[in-house]
């Protein structure tokens, strides 16, 4: 009763979510304005945050009637240094979401206090360790856009409704609840924009039911990993799954990734602090993880999950520096400068710890291209490196209703040999998109646990086998479609055509009566 209660509660804030973004936004585009509603969200988030763990160490203290929202600056700045060393970052009372938005209505300035106050909270991180986690982040909330208002008093009544309508969502009393209804509530809105953002939305969301599968795939046998990594990770909501999947605490080092797309880079920042995954705990870089990684220089992961994008250009061999690239070195042959997919694939690889696990989602043309690629795969066939391929159901990702599969890396397998599981049909259609439900998952997950033949659904091939056929590595080629067509028995079938044909004739002859009756009588009154 009180999980449908909760399930209740979260369809409501998520109808109210989606219906303030929309009132909201106007003439702004929905893409674009997703970037106000979220950055408020993440101001008011980090404000309360704030606000609680203050709070929390003065009850202790034993002054339960402390508030720091009700403090003078003045008064507040004596803990600041303490603060930003834990927390990572720093907001006045004064600047708190709470007390801004008392007095958004009448203040004439609002775009301004907002632009001042946001590069206030940056700066608070400036010289100390979570200077870099907090630079940038509210870039694309710009208060003096023309695209909120062609006055300023115009973009200053939309921030004050922004402000009031972020600012009325019941998201808790931040006792361990609000977290998760912050972090959800974020989730909800990057999914439906991402849903309605057409072919980009694609680019930096990963579906969390896919998420999931891939986090649940590279954790198998194990209660914890040193740390989980992702070389495109859009919007972060695939590293964050490791969170549910294992917690928080058992990623031990933390959270970690790169994305070349500057928004989304911020996205994925402001995620992780949405998720109280705090600045010491999470590392997302941003810039062309193929030419420029991050991370080199650390210990390789025990968990990779991707979505890269599908076959994009990269510079290849046109740069004659990558071929002598330890990553992609090993295998004498750079992916296609036209498709860059296996130099993703080959750059996880070698930031692989040796017993880690890398899943990754791939465009279906990875598994039997000739030329480079299939080279590609000869070095990582031989080596013994792909220990799954499971196909996807079609049409599962924004932007594309392509099937794509899951390639799964190990460095250290068990036999000489690789699953091939077929799920395409592995799906529910509860919207205008298909879904991998919670049985559809177990299935998937069951049988790569397993590692047995399932018909028409699972087949271990040998290396040797894979090597015979061209190193092909596309499920069809292996996994046997049950025939679903209806056994017919052509003895019956032909005694039932002769049944019809004698009746068709009964009926002609029976017809032929009738004309020649009605002819008769014609004949007969002329």
């Amino acid at each position: 009763m009180v999980d449908r209660v909760k399930e209740a509660q979260r369809a409501e804030l998520h109808k109210t979510i989606w219906r303030i973004a929309n009132d909201l936004r106007g003439s702004v585009d929905g893409w674009d304005f997703k970037s106000y509603v979220l950055g408020i969200l993440f101001y008011r988030f980090i404000s309360e945050n704030l606000t609680a763990y203050i709070n929390e160490g003065e009850y202790r203290a034993g002054d339960e009637a402390f508030d720091y929202a009700t403090l003078s600056d003045k008064q507040a700045k004596v803990g600041r240094r303490e603060t930003v060393a834990e927390k990572g970052f720093y907001i006045l009372p004064s600047e708190l979401f709470v007390n801004v938005r008392k007095r958004a209505a009448g203040d004439e300035n609002l775009n301004e206090t907002l632009e001042r106050i946001f590069g206030n909270i940056e700066g608070s991180a400036k010289g100390t360790d979570s200077e870099d986690d907090l630079k940038g982040l509210f870039d694309d909330l710009d208060v003096n856009s023309p695209k909120l208002g062609n006055t300023v008093a115009r973009r200053n009544e939309k921030l004050v409704k922004l402000l009031n309508a972020i600012g009325d969502l019941n998201l808790g009393d931040f006792n361990g609840r609000t977290i998760d209804t912050f972090g959800d509530a974020y989730e909800y809105l990057m999914q439906m924009y991402a849903a309605n953002a057409g072919k980009s939305g694609g680019e930096y969301y990963t579906p969390q039911e896919v998420s999931e599968l891939l986090a649940r795939i590279t954790v198998v046998g194990k209660k914890s990993v040193n740390k989980v990594y992702d070389p495109a990770c859009g919007s972060g909501s695939l590293l964050l799954k490791f969170a549910k999947v294992l917690g928080k605490d058992r990623v031990r080092q933390g959270f970690f990734g790169q994305e070349i797309n500057l928004t989304t880079y911020n996205l994925a920042r402001i995620n992780m602090f949405l998720h109280d995954v705090n600045y010491e705990k999470f590392s997302i870089a941003h810039g062309d993880t193929l030419i420029d990684p991050a991370h080199w220089d650390d210990e390789p992961f025990e968990a990779i999950v991707s979505n890269p994008p599908y076959s994009i250009r990269w510079e290849g061999d046109a740069n004659p520096l990558l071929i002598n690239d330890p990553r992609f070195a090993p295998a004498g042959i750079l992916a296609p400068k036209s498709k860059a997919d296996l130099a993703f694939t080959m750059h996880m690889l070698s930031w692989l710890a040796v017993n880690g696990t890398a899943a990754i989602v791939e465009f279906p043309g990875v598994l039997y291209r000739s030329g480079a690629e299939q080279k590609i795969r000869k070095y990582l066939i031989d080596n013994n490196y792909v220990d799954a391929v499971i196909q996807l159901p079609s049409d599962l990702f924004f932007g594309t209703m392509i099937a794509t599969c899951i390639l799964v890396l190990k460095k250290s397998k068990k036999d000489n040999s690789v699953l091939f599981i077929d799920a395409s049909a592995e799906s529910v259609r509860p919207g205008n998109k298909n879904k991998l439900s919670e049985a559809n998952q177990q299935k998937v997950l069951g049988a790569y646990v397993a590692r047995k033949e399932v018909e028409h659904f699972a087949t271990l091939v040998s290396n040797s086998g894979l090597a015979c056929n061209g190193y092909n590595l596309s499920v069809s080629s292996y996994v046997e479609q049950e025939d679903t067509t209806e056994a017919v028995d052509i003895t019956e079938l032909n005694a039932e055509l002769a049944r019809a044909v004698a009746r068709q004739a009964e009926v002609r002859a029976a017809i032929d009566e009738i004309v020649a009756s009605l002819e008769a009588v014609g004949h007969e009154v002329v």
